[in-house]
């Protein structure tokens, strides 16, 4: 289970956010929305434990990230706003390296595969710096495809540059992971069509946290 107590976090002499908590257990997705600048992308940063909130911690399974620190890293995985890659490797290439920094498996048929589902099969040899803004996101988040086992998927602006065909591949993968008894946080500034056990969003702009069915 992954736990938000009462955090908030600070920019300067800004409060970003305050007072923010939720606990998500597995097949729940957690939907983060505000207007640009209220801090979604700090949250996220907090809740992976990359940045220290002002007040307030976040758990995992009941104990401090920051005291587990890689033993919780190896647990999720994050796909910031930037898509991390290097425009001189490949598509496949960046692949092969990120799964093995995050200790996943990168087998030559999985790689492929997981290209293939997110539309770039073809043009999975092109030097990343070829691809056009959509394509370098799809290839981003194939990463997705080879994280299964990971328990908690964290995905900053997910749809950001996506085409609808591109947009129903990412909902397809997380609505897999969570039916798999996977656990979701992500921003967006569009409508998610994700199958859950439970939702929740969380409105920056306003502070307000409302659970909400699943569809």
């Amino acid at each position: 289970m992954l736990e938000a107590r009462e955090l908030e976090a600070t920019r300067g002499s800004a409060t970003l956010f305050r007072g923010i908590g939720f606990a998500l257990r597995p097949g729940a997705l957690l939907r983060v929305t505000g207007a640009n600048g209220s801090g979604k992308t700090s949250l996220l940063r907090v809740l992976c434990g990359l940045a220290a909130p002002s007040a307030g911690e976040v758990r995992w399974n009941g104990t401090d990230v920051r005291a587990l620190r890689e033993d919780y890293w190896k647990q999720l995985a994050y796909v910031g706003h930037a898509n991390a890659l290097k425009d001189e490797l490949t598509a496949a290439e960046n692949l092969e390296i990120a799964c093995a920094l995050a200790g996943l498996d990168a087998a030559p048929a999985r790689v492929q595969a997981a290209i293939a589902r997110f539309g770039l099969a073809g043009r999975e040899r092109l030097p990343v710096k070829l691809l056009s803004q959509g394509q370098r996101r799809r290839a981003a988040l194939a990463r997705l495809a080879l994280s299964e086992a990971l328990p908690l998927w964290i995905l900053d602006e997910p749809f950001s540059a996506l085409d609808a065909d591109a947009v129903e591949r990412v909902q397809s993968a997380a609505g897999e992971h969570l039916a798999r008894g996977g656990m979701i946080v992500l921003t967006t500034h569009q409508e998610a069509r994700i199958e859950a056990r439970s939702a929740t969003d969380i409105n920056l702009g306003d502070g307000r946290t409302e659970a909400r069915p699943s569809h």
